[in-house]
């Protein structure tokens, strides 16, 4: 087992021995070129080895005002999982961070290869 897994197998612990929620992905990056001004954002909360809460998002202001920017998103506040896009907001099955991630990146090139006027 590597030392990273050993790490999120254990966590931190309270004081009364629960497992402490830690903010171990925190990834923001200000884009550059043709997505100048636009905004990259991982984030992930872990109590252990387990993802609790998440948010992933593609927020372009120049593209649309609508929920702040906020173009594509990903996020499991208020309870449940949903993806945001354009401003709608829509629940989604959940299997787990990993291939969340991957869903994201993959509607994300996806994004901007309509945004460069590319054809699929």
């Amino acid at each position: 087992m590597s030392g990273l897994l050993r790490l999120e197998a254990v966590g931190r612990r309270t004081g009364k021995g629960k497992l402490r929620r830690e903010k171990r992905i925190d990834q923001t990056s200000y884009l550059t070129g043709a997505r100048f001004g636009s905004v990259l954002k991982y984030e992930a909360w872990f109590e252990g080895g387990k993802v609790v809460k998440y948010s992933l998002a593609y927020v372009n202001p120049l593209i649309s005002s609508v929920d702040n920017g906020r173009i594509l998103g990903y996020d499991n506040a208020h309870g449940h999982h949903h993806r945001h896009f354009k401003g709608t907001v829509k629940e989604v099955n959940f299997e787990d961070y990993d291939a969340l991630v991957s869903r994201f990146e993959e509607e994300l090139q996806e994004l901007w290869r309509i945004e460069d006027g590319e054809e699929a």
